[in-house]
């Protein structure tokens, strides 16, 4: 349905230091790099950054967030653990969610610019 997502950070090398750990154990990697831009995605760009002085507000209360898929559930644990690593904060730590569906294995982080992020993976022996 979407084509790309397009989000704003502050600090380019500070994102691009937190989305390759973030969003490599998911098998997406930085497959465009300019000055002051950045895409990410598996075969082609699907998700894009862009330097900006200001990026969106965030706002816990607003429902934004970016969900990625995982290809398994150590993918959504090392996610996590990446996204911690390099600049981000908890949002929410790896674990089923059988409120939003059984099987749902999923993992939440704020990047440093405050964005809302998930990753997920469908387990179906859950």
């Amino acid at each position: 349905m979407l084509h790309h997502v397009s989000i704003g950070a502050r600090d380019i090398a500070a994102a691009k230091r937190f989305y390759d750990a973030a969003l490599a154990p998911l098998a997406y990697k930085c497959l465009s790099e300019s000055a002051g831009s950045l895409g990410y995605g598996g075969k082609e760009v699907a998700f894009w950054i862009s330097e900006t002085q200001n990026p969106v507000v965030p706002d816990t209360r607003s429902g934004l967030h970016f969900c990625f898929a995982a290809p398994t559930r150590g993918g959504v644990d090392a996610f996590h653990a990446g996204a911690l690593k390099s600049g981000g904060r908890d949002n929410g730590r790896p674990g089923l969610r059988p409120d939003y569906g059984a099987g749902y294995y999923a993992a939440f982080a704020f990047d440093p610019d405050g964005y809302r992020l998930e990753a997920y993976f469908q387990d179906r022996s859950a």
